[in-house]
Parts: C-alpha cells; sequence; structure tokens
C-alpha cells in the first residue's frame, strides 16, 4: 500500500465516521423514540450513498490539496494500474480507477452493507410502518393502510379481530380529523401525538390509535437506559447494602436513575402520600 493509498483511506473513514457519529450519539440519547432513530439511519445511508455517487471528485482534489501540503508522493492518475509482484490486473486499469472503484466504491458499499446487515427484511417493514405514524410536516407520511397493516402483522396478540377492523375506521376518521385541527395538526413527533390526544380529551375516540402508539414507542431503540441501570447498580448496591432484596434495589434504582424528576418531589409531599395510604399508631410529621 502506498502513502497516497493509506492517506485516502484514512479520509474515507474519516468522513464515514463523521456521518455515523452523529446517528451513535442520537441514538445514546436517553428518550428517543423508534421513528426518530429510524429516520436518522436512512439519512446516514442516503449521506454514505450520496458521497460514494456524487462526492468522489472534491473528496479526491480534498485528498490531493492534503498530500501536497505534507509532501507525499501522488502517483499519475492516468498511468495503468499494477498490483504487486503478482500484476494480477495487468495494467487494464488506471490508478484512477483502482482508487475510485477498488478503494473508495468498496469502503462505502461495506459500510452500507454493515448498515442493512442489522435491519432484516422483518424489522426494516416493522419500522417502515411504524413511520406512517409519524406526523411531520402536516402528517404528510401519515397512511392509514400502513398503520392497520402494522397492527394487523406485528400486534395481532394485542387486539382482537373486533378491534382490528374498529381500529381501520378510527385510522381512516382520525387521518380525515387531525390534518385539520389547529393543535393535533401541527405536531411533529409520534410523541407528541400521544400527549396531544389525552391534552385534547380524543384518547377515548381513538382509543386503539392511542394503545397502537404507545406500543410502538415501547420499541427499544438503544440500550442508554440498560447502560445506565448497570451502573447505577454499582453505586446503590454497594458492600454495605448487599442483602436488600430485588423489590427495595429496584425502587432505589428508579430514584437514583431518574434524578430529574425525584428532584421535584419534596419530602413532606412524600409524608403525607405515605401517611393517606391508610391511618397508622404514629405520624411521621
Amino acid at each position: 500500500m502506498t502513502s497516497f493509498e493509506f492517506i485516502l483511506i484514512l479520509h474515507i473513514m474519516k468522513q464515514i465516521l463523521g456521518i455515523t457519529n452523529v446517528l451513535c450519539q442520537a441514538l445514546q440519547q436517553k428518550y428517543q423514540d423508534i421513528i426518530s432513530a429510524m429516520t436518522m439511519v436512512f439519512h446516514k445511508k442516503k449521506l454514505i450513498e450520496t458521497l460514494r455517487d456524487n462526492e468522489w471528485g472534491s473528496f479526491l482534489n480534498e485528498v490531493m490539496e492534503f498530500c501536497k501540503k505534507h509532501d507525499i508522493g501522488i502517483h499519475e492518475f492516468k498511468d495503468p494500474y499494477f498490483e504487486g509482484r503478482s500484476n494480477r490486473k495487468g495494467g487494464l486499469i488506471t490508478t484512477e480507477h483502482h482508487y475510485h472503484f477498488d478503494i473508495f466504491n468498496e469502503t462505502t458499499d461495506f459500510q452500507l452493507q454493515e448498515t442493512d446487515s442489522g435491519l432484516n427484511e422483518r424489522v426494516i417493514e416493522l419500522l417502515q410502518l411504524s413511520v406512517a405514524l409519524d406526523p411531520k410536516e402536516g402528517y404528510k407520511c401519515f397512511n392509514s393502510d400502513s398503520i392497520y397493516r402494522l397492527a394487523k402483522k406485528y400486534y395481532y396478540l394485542d387486539f382482537t379481530n373486533q378491534e382490528i377492523d374498529v381500529l381501520n375506521f378510527q385510522l381512516k376518521h382520525f387521518e380525515a380529523y387531525v390534518k385539520g385541527h389547529t393543535f393535533l395538526g401541527k405536531l411533529s413527533s409520534i410523541v407528541e401525538v400521544c400527549q396531544g390526544l389525552a391534552e385534547t380529551g380524543k384518547t377515548s375516540h381513538y382509543y386503539l390509535i392511542d394503545i397502537l402508539i404507545r406500543h410502538v414507542l415501547t420499541l427499544p431503540v438503544s440500550t442508554a437506559t440498560t447502560d445506565s441501570a448497570f451502573s447505577a447498580m454499582k453505586i446503590v448496591k454497594n458492600r454495605l447494602r448487599n442483602k436488600i432484596d430485588d423489590d427495595f434495589i429496584v425502587d432505589g434504582l428508579v430514584l437514583y436513575i431518574e434524578k430529574d424528576i425525584t428532584k421535584l418531589l419534596s419530602l413532606d409531599s412524600i409524608l403525607d402520600d405515605f401517611n393517606n395510604v391508610r391511618e397508622r399508631r404514629v405520624q411521621l410529621k
């Protein structure tokens, strides 16, 4: 491998890591819904595809400028390319062809294959159908037929056959109703749709849609919450607390992990709730 090839590969990985790093940071957020996560995965693939198909010229110029700045030798791109001693390519391709197709395209193709390998056809279909719930841009992607198929194929254990049929009618009515609604029509995430239904009192009208949205929102996106739990366990369950039972440790972990929520609670309100559960011989306050 020549010095130029080495620099070329480093710049390719720099570009791909830059694209991937944004996605990884987003997926490690504690709260992330599946539709937003899937949209970011699609965007990552699109950016790599754009890099592969349209940006070879500008990318090569950037690498050449770097090599010139650091006095790294650059081969004549129009010269025939010979692959080491084996001479397998026999000079039938140019050096630029080798850099473009054998290094640049193969590296980007590998990254695209790695992204696809983590998503089998069934998972992709599930996520694509879930995207049909996205309310962005005035419910531009909302598709009642896709959502109906999502419930019927992937959540058939959570709905009876009769509920599936009712859901189909609720979806068509909801699609017609929500697009002209002054509040619900301007939402931008599936989480906001779930909250908006509750705030407007429409949960009772579209109760099956509400149930389906909650199922989609519980689809796992990342391991951030799990990592937080294991990290917190090392702190909460120390040597002095080694004999506490499972229920107590779970309660302690919830309080430790959800610091933002527990800060809003006051000791007096907790004591009041505890005293109101039942009458006690001794009042705690």
